[in-house]
């Protein structure tokens, strides 16, 4: 045996998994049935992002206004989401209508979090609402429009239910989902409603 072997043979490390460090912001990407989602959550485990990224670009746009607005510490841990998968796995397939999940309007506007918190308060599952009519809502009945550009920037779609917005003749407008997704959220909600007013 040489010097090597038998030097190497005494040699045992112990082998544990690798330990991610902790981070100030833990995210996952999620491919959902409306779409490539990505859930963010801050330190304290509650929710800051459930946004739609279709693509690189969009995921790293994300990723920059989380390291901006809360902490460059960003990290993907898909455990720290486990929770926050799960219920929207729920909601997305009609075996859940509501969320439990703590969020934090981190990454909305000073308007965005007057108008997000009304629009969960006050429109229920299976029900839709017009922009004017959250407009009036937050007491700002000619701001439609800025109620629309709030929506369009919600940084936690699903969760906080912008898809139940609806224009003034019932038509679908834009989505950051993509009409598509909206009108699979509302057929969702109108099939799974029954008789349970959930608002």
């Amino acid at each position: 045996m040489s010097e090597l072997e038998s030097l190497l043979a005494g040699y045992d490390p112990e082998v544990r998994p690798p330990v991610l460090p902790a981070s100030d912001v833990s995210y996952v990407v999620e491919d959902t049935p409306v779409g490539r989602m990505l859930l963010a959550a801050d330190a304290s485990g509650a929710l800051v992002a459930s946004t739609f990224v279709p693509d690189a670009p969009a995921e790293a746009h994300v990723l920059e206004r989380l390291s901006r607005a809360i902490s460059p510490r960003v990290l993907r841990h898909p455990r720290e989401l486990d929770e926050a998968r799960r219920e929207l796995e729920a909601f997305l397939t009609g075996r859940s209508h509501r969320f439990t999940l703590r969020t934090d309007l981190a990454l909305a506007t000073p308007f965005q979090r007057v108008v997000l918190p009304r629009l969960a308060a006050t429109v229920g599952y299976g029900h839709r609402a017009t922009y004017g009519e959250l407009a009036r809502a937050v007491e700002r009945p000619s701001a439609s429009r800025a109620v629309g550009a709030a929506l369009g920037a919600n940084p936690l779609c699903v969760v906080l239910p912008c898809h139940r917005v609806v224009a003034a003749s019932g038509a679908l407008t834009g989505y950051a989902g993509g009409l598509a997704a909206k009108e699979y959220l509302l057929d969702l909600e109108a099939r799974e409603s029954g008789v349970d007013d959930l608002r």
